[in-house]
């Protein structure tokens, strides 16, 4: 699809004829609707769509259709969110060390797999400077410590709101956000192996190795105050056997760690990803 589109998140109580009133809404103004999904949360009783059409030849111009759409969603106690595919978000990169997850998305990006502005890499340490200058990305060294973190978050903060960064991507940094820094900026997704809560912290992958176990895999989710426990949006697990080195859970963690990241990134940019309380819906 090349032309642009319109593209709505809803979530509501449900209700009769909500399929039928959002539908109603495109089509009454000429668009032609070209992919609809939606669930049903009958546990809490919410409604929850993604709807998307042609922009070509839709009667309202862009800076009008919230305006309208507003209209119909008040009555609904709706949340709704409006999105155009050929806006592009601009995206800060943080990292610390590891540089598998940043160059994977990295690659993508020139590849045109994700689409977005690479625009910022933030970092604790400088050993990922030389990767920026070759890809020509913006790169600030921001170290912290347990006596520095507040004025440093705040810098941090500052670089985000300078260059109108829309998501922020932690691609293996290590180190935690405050819940100060979280309430101001919410939109990060971060990758961590799936092994939490059996093996959190250094050496997950050795650990794992010694305990036998028979899976491993990655999760992406949303960063929320609670530290690793934010709305899932990807996960994906990998087979591993006693013939396995920590060398093969290593390389096979950080091959999932590199999918997973790049789905969510990916799915979150497209806009199919919808959360309520600590939950998400994906629609692909």
């Amino acid at each position: 699809m090349t032309s642009p589109t319109a593209i709505l998140l809803i979530s509501c109580p449900d209700q009769q004829g909500l399929v039928a009133k959002i539908a109603s809404f495109i089509y009454s103004n000429g668009g032609n609707i070209i992919h609809a999904d939606q669930h049903t949360d009958f546990t809490n009783g919410l409604f929850l769509m993604r709807i998307e059409w042609q922009l070509e030849g839709f009667n309202l111009p862009r800076d009008a259709i919230a305006v309208a759409f507003g209209a119909i969603a008040k009555p609904l106690a709706a949340n709704w969110q409006l999105h155009f595919s050929d806006t592009l978000p601009r995206i800060a990169i943080w990292v610390t060390k590891q540089d598998h997850c940043l160059l994977d998305l990295l690659w993508r990006q020139q590849a045109k797999e994700i689409a977005a502005t690479i625009s910022l890499m933030v970092s604790n340490h400088s050993t990922l400077q030389s990767v920026a200058e070759r890809f020509d990305i913006e790169y600030h060294y921001i170290p912290i410590t347990k006596t520095n973190k507040a004025e440093q978050e705040a810098k941090q903060l500052e670089l985000l709101k300078d260059r109108k960064i829309d998501l922020v991507v932690l691609a293996k940094y290590m180190q935690i956000l405050s819940s100060e820094f979280v309430e101001k900026f919410p939109n990060i997704i971060n990758i961590h192996h799936s092994f939490l809560p059996a093996f959190p912290g250094a050496n997950p992958y050795q650990r794992a190795y010694e305990r036998g176990v028979k899976v491993i895999g990655a999760t992406a989710h949303y960063v929320t105050a609670d530290l690793d426990e934010g709305p899932i949006i990807e996960q994906e697990v990998v087979r591993v056997s006693h013939r396995d080195s920590v060398a093969d859970f290593i390389r096979k963690g950080k091959d999932s760690e590199r999918l997973v990241l790049a789905r969510a990134v990916r799915l979150h940019l497209q806009h199919r990803v919808l959360v309520y309380g600590n939950r998400t819906v994906v629609f692909v």
